[in-house]
C-alpha cells in the first residue's frame, strides 16, 4: 500500500511545476504549525527548518537555506539518540550548502565539527563517521590541499566499501575528480568492474552533478567518466548519454564547439540505433544549433531540414511547431528572410493545431520579432501580444517579447527596448498578483547595479504575518529572476 505525500513531496513537486512561490508557501506553513505545536528548538520544529532549507537550496536561494539549517541546528537535542541522529544530518546540510556558497571557511568549520560529533556518537569504522569525510574531503579540494583531501576520500571509500554502504558510489565520484585535480597520470575511474550497475550509474550521476562549472578539471573527469561508462555500461547506456550531453554543454561553456558537435553526434547516433525518434529529434536540433553556434551555418540549415523530416515522421504538433520556430530563426539570422518568415508562419500554426499554449507562445513571439525587425509593425505588434497571452509573466520568451513590444509600441524597428527594465516590470507583476490587493499601493522595481532595488509603499498597516509573507515573496521572486537579470533574458 502507497503512503500518502508529505508535504515535502507536495512541494518538490510543485517546485517542479516552477510554482516556486506555493512550494515555499506550503512549507513555511508546516514550520509554523511544528512551532505552534511542539515549540521553538523542538525537533519538529528542527526538522521543518531543515525541510524549508532543502527547498531552498533547490531552488538556489543558498543564503536563505543556510539561515533555515542553522535554525536546524540551533537547539542540539538531548536524550533522545535518534533526535540526534537528525541534528547531526542537519549540521552536515549546513556544511555542505556552506560550501555551494564558496563560504570555505565557515564550511570547514562546521564540517569538523561535524566530523567530531559523528566520530563521538558512531565511532570511526562507521559509515555515519564517513558521512562527514566526503564534504570535508570536498571543501579541502576546493581549498587546493589535494593530499589531504584524497586521504580523507580515500577513507570514506573504504568505509562504505566495506559495509557495502551505497554511498560509497558518490566518495568514489569525489575521489575520481581528487585524481584528476592531482595530475599525475592516474586513472580517475578503475575497478567499476567489481561494482553493480546501479552503484556504476550512482558514481556518474554524481560526477555530473558536481561537474556542473566549465572548469578543465569538470572536463577532464567527464571524458574520463564517459571512457570508463563506455567501456562498463556500454555506449548505449542511459548514463554514457547523459554524461556525453553534459560534455557537450561543458565543451560548449569553454568555447569549444567542435568538442560539443562530436559529443551530440555520439548521443544521436545512439538513439538512431535504439529507436528512439523523439530523442534523436532532441539532439538533431541540439546539432543543428552547435553547427550553428561553430559558424558552420549551411551545416546547421542541413541538420534544422534533417531534423524537419523527423518532426514529421512523428507527426506531434508541437515538435512540428518547435523545429519550424528554431529553423526559422536559424534562415533569418543567415539573412534568407523569405524562408525564415515561411517557416515561423508553419510554427505558428502548427502550435496553433495542437494543445501547447506554450509553444504556440514561443512560436508567436519568434514570429513578431521577426516582423519587427523586418519593420512591419502593425502586424508584429498584434502577433507579440497574442504570444503573451499564452506565456506565464516570468517566462524567458514572455520578457524578451515584452522588451520588443516596448520598441514596437514606439515605433521602433530595432534596438529592441530596455530588457533589464522588462525584467523589473515581470518581477514587480510577479509580486503583486500573489499579495492581498488591499495591502499595497505601489511597487516600485528597479535594477540598479545589475541588482534589484525595491521599494514597497502600504495602503495600511500590514500584521505581521503578511510582513513575513511579503519579505519570503520578494526573495523568491530575487530567485525567480535573478539568472534572467544575469543573462539579459
Amino acid at each position: 500500500m502507497s503512503r500518502s505525500p508529505s508535504s515535502l513531496d507536495i512541494a518538490y513537486g510543485l517546485l517542479e511545476e516552477g510554482r516556486l512561490i506555493d512550494a515555499e508557501q506550503l512549507l513555511a506553513k508546516e514550520l509554523r504549525k511544528a512551532e505552534r505545536r511542539h515549540g521553538r528548538g523542538s525537533p519538529q520544529w528542527a526538522s521543518a527548518q531543515c525541510d524549508l532549507g532543502n527547498l531552498l537550496f533547490s531552488s538556489g536561494q543558498v543564503d536563505r537555506a543556510v539561515d533555515c539549517y542553522r535554525a536546524a541546528c540551533s537547539s542540539p537535542p538531548a536524550g533522545d539518540r535518534e533526535a540526534y541522529k537528525d541534528h547531526l544530518t542537519y549540521r552536515l546540510n549546513l556544511g555542505t550548502v556552506l560550501t555551494t556558497a564558496g563560504r570555505l571557511d565557515e564550511a570547514e568549520d562546521e564540517l569538523r565539527r561535524n566530523l567530531q560529533e559523528r566520530h563521538d556518537f558512531y565511532g570511526r569504522e562507521h559509515p555515519g563517521y564517513a558521512y562527514a569525510l566526503e564534504p570535508l574531503a570536498d571543501v579541502l579540494l576546493r581549498r587546493g590541499d589535494i593530499g589531504q583531501a584524497r586521504r580523507l576520500a580515500e577513507e570514506a571509500v573504504g568505509t562504505f566499501w566495506r559495509h557495502g554502504h551505497e554511498r560509497v558510489a558518490t566518495a568514489l565520484a569525489l575521489r575520481a575528480e581528487i585524481v584528476v585535480a592531482g595530475a599525475d597520470g592516474e586513472p580517475a575511474f578503475s575497478g567499476l568492474e567489481q561494482l553493480p550497475d546501479g552503484v556504476v550509474e550512482q558514481i556518474a550521476l554524481t560526477v555530473m552533478s558536481r561537474a556542473g562549472g566549465a572548469t578543465p578539471t569538470g572536463r577532464a573527469v567527464l571524458t574520463s567518466l564517459i571512457a570508463a561508462l563506455e567501456d562498463r555500461l556500454g555506449p548505449d547506456h542511459q548514463a554514457t548519454l547523459n554524461a556525453l550531453s553534459q560534455l557537450a554543454n561543458t565543451s560548449h561553456d569553454i568555447g569549444d564547439e567542435a568538442g560539443r558537435v562530436r559529443a551530440i553526434e555520439k548521443v544521436l547516433a545512439s538513439y538512431d540505433r535504439q529507436g528512439r525518434a523523439e530523442d534523436a529529434l532532441m539532439a538533431t536540433l541540439g546539432l543543428a544549433m552547435a553547427h550553428d553556434d561553430a559558424g558552420d551555418t549551411a551545416g546547421a540549415l542541413r541538420t534544422f531540414e534533417e531534423a524537419w523530416t523527423r518532426a514529421d515522421r512523428i507527426g506531434r504538433h508541437e515538435l512540428r511547431a518547435q523545429v519550424l520556430r528554431n529553423w526559422g530563426l536559424a534562415l533569418s539570422a543567415a539573412g534568407r528572410t523569405a524562408d525564415a518568415e515561411r517557416r515561423l508562419r508553419e510554427a505558428v500554426a502548427e502550435a496553433d493545431r495542437g494543445h501547447d499554449h506554450e509553444m504556440l507562445g514561443r512560436s508567436r513571439i519568434a514570429l513578431g520579432l521577426f516582423l519587427q525587425h523586418e519593420e512591419r509593425l502593425a502586424e508584429a505588434r498584434q502577433v507579440v501580444e497574442a504570444g503573451l497571452s499564452t506565456l506565464d509573466v516570468a517566462h524567458p520568451d514572455a520578457i524578451t517579447g515584452r522588451s520588443h513590444l516596448g520598441a514596437i509600441v514606439q515605433g521602433r524597428a530595432c534596438g529592441c527596448g530596455d530588457v533589464q527594465g522588462t525584467i523589473a516590470e515581470a518581477f514587480r507583476e510577479f509580486v503583486v498578483a500573489r499579495l492581498p490587493g488591499d495591502l499595497l499601493e505601489d511597487l516600485d522595481v528597479t535594477v540598479e547595479h545589475g541588482e534589484f532595488a525595491i521599494q514597497v509603499r502600504l495602503r495600511r498597516k500590514p500584521r505581521a504575518a503578511e510582513i513575513e509573507h511579503m519579505n519570503r515573496l520578494i526573495e523568491s521572486a530575487n530567485a525567480e529572476f535573478r539568472s534572467r537579470l544575469t543573462s539579459g533574458r
